[in-house]
């Protein structure tokens, strides 16, 4: 028994050294352990290409934890942004300010714009640059009610030489509006002044983006001191950072950016699925399929499918609204449609409920998302097929309803009455009849004989009252 055993492990000694050397050499390369240094000196390379939203902000943050641990010497964001959710944002910039690796962002490809929340997170970054062809700003908070007031105009005579409109001094006049709109410009006006002072950057161009939605191209932009490099590339702009001191959470350090290799980290699964269900279309699409679900297991007790799957579609829905700019008025307009367009099924109100219903719903849709941001409202097509067919059913069932009204009743004891039944014996006042499939006792008026078609004419205490349909000829 044993030399098999030893012949057994000396067949796979070559195949376990062979596993053990892979590993070995793996461990050597892997830069994941932060008591190690990788082998390799590299940059984390994140994107963003779109708006910003929840999925954004979750996936830049979990980049800059694992850039962290990996040892990156520097981790550069390359950014294409209409702009996004305030709270998105401030996420971000609380991540990139609370990094102990060097942040730069970096505006690309050309063509691409840092536009309103692109903007806080450029003056956020411990370098921030930009391709030529890009451009920056357009920073006022748009979820306050419409288009920026615009700027008082200035004299000919406060104009600076060279008409250079970047460095004019910060508009004194106050901003008109509310005092919401007011409030949410001046909350706004100081959180990316701060910003500006942190790191040393134009706070008077970033206010006047701010109360003034104004853009700057990238080589104004660097003119002004918004930004610190233009580089055509990204191998471009690591070789322009190289030597240049930035202060993290660490302290004041140089980069040394000669040499490193670009490292991209993607969005995982969960960053992935965070992106589509906060999407605002699939978001409420959730909701409806949630609560129509468990509509139709309260009328279907025991379907369990319409059940189990309207409660996930809700409570996904739920942790995606929790995630957006939700109008709670609207969640509960919309709620209140649906309650109403059911009671329509049992209660006689002519319409009165099921369009009252449709109304409530049609207008809680409209206001669900509380912002105007590009990429965050509902598709106004969608909200008319789901409105047209929502009226259509109701009017389906309505019609059906009025229809069912004319028809026969054919169940419970009022179709009993004027039935034919069968006398199944002779009798003179009261014997067994068969009616509509099941036996009856019955009473007669008149002598009975059997097989004799009767009309029934009344029912008490589950006994018929019948009388002959002819008279027996004799």
């Amino acid at each position: 028994m044993m030399p098999a055993v030893l012949a057994w492990l000396l067949r796979f000694m070559p195949l376990v050294a062979l596993a053990s050397g892979l590993a070995a050499r793996v461990a050597a390369q892997e830069p994941d352990r932060p008591d190690r240094p990788p082998s390799t000196r590299t940059a984390t390379l994140l994107t963003i290409h779109d708006a910003i939203g929840p999925a954004t902000s979750n996936y830049v943050e979990r980049g800059i934890e694992k850039a962290a641990t990996r040892g990156s010497a520097l981790v550069v964001i390359e950014m294409d942004t209409p702009g996004g959710l305030d709270t998105s944002m401030r996420d971000i910039i609380r991540a990139i300010l609370a990094s102990p690796v060097p942040v730069a962002t970096y505006v690309s490809p050309p063509g691409a714009r840092a536009a309103s929340a692109g903007t806080y997170i450029l003056y956020a970054s411990h370098v921030a640059a930009m391709a030529p062809g890009t451009n920056v700003g357009a920073a006022t908070p748009v979820s306050i009610g419409g288009a920026p007031a615009p700027e008082p105009k200035a004299r000919e005579a406060d104009r600076p030489a060279g008409g250079d409109a970047a460095r004019r001094p910060a508009p004194s006049a106050p901003v008109p509006g509310t005092a919401e709109e007011r409030k949410a410009i001046n909350d706004a006006v100081a959180y990316i002044r701060s910003l500006a002072e942190q790191r040393g950057r134009n706070a008077d161009w970033a206010e006047r983006a701010v109360r003034s939605a104004e853009s700057l191209s990238a080589r104004a932009a660097l003119e002004a001191g918004v930004i610190d490099v233009i580089a055509t590339d990204l191998d471009d702009l690591l070789a322009q950072l190289d030597g240049r001191r930035v202060t993290t959470t660490n302290g004041e350090r140089t980069l040394e950016t000669e040499g490193l290799v670009y490292q991209r980290v993607d969005p995982d699964w969960r960053t992935q699925l965070l992106a589509v269900i906060t999407n605002p279309t699939v978001a409420y699409l959730l909701m409806l399929i949630g609560i129509y679900g468990l509509i139709f297991e309260g009328y279907s007790p025991g379907a369990v499918l319409p059940g189990v799957v309207g409660a996930i579609a809700l409570l996904l829905a739920l942790y995606a609204f929790q995630l957006l700019p939700v109008n709670y008025a609207g969640l509960a307009l919309i709620l209140l449609g649906i309650v109403l367009m059911s009671a329509e099924l049992f209660v006689p109100s002519f319409g009165a409920l099921g369009f009252g219903g449709i109304a409530a719903f049609v207008f809680g849709s409209v206001i669900l998302i509380d912002t105007d941001l590009p990429g965050y409202g509902l598709s106004t097509p969608m909200l008319v097929v789901i409105s047209a067919t929502a009226a259509l059913a109701l009017l389906g069932t309505m019609w059906i309803a009025m229809r069912s009204r004319r028809l026969p009743i054919v169940s419970g004891a009022d179709a009993l009455l004027r039935s034919t039944a069968v006398a199944l014996e002779d009798f003179d006042r009261e014997g067994a009849v068969r009616v509509q499939g099941e036996r009856w006792r019955a009473i007669a008026s008149m002598p009975v004989h059997k097989g004799d078609e009767l009309r029934v004419t009344a029912i008490a205490d589950l006994v018929l009252r019948v009388e002959p349909r002819a008279t027996r000829q004799r």
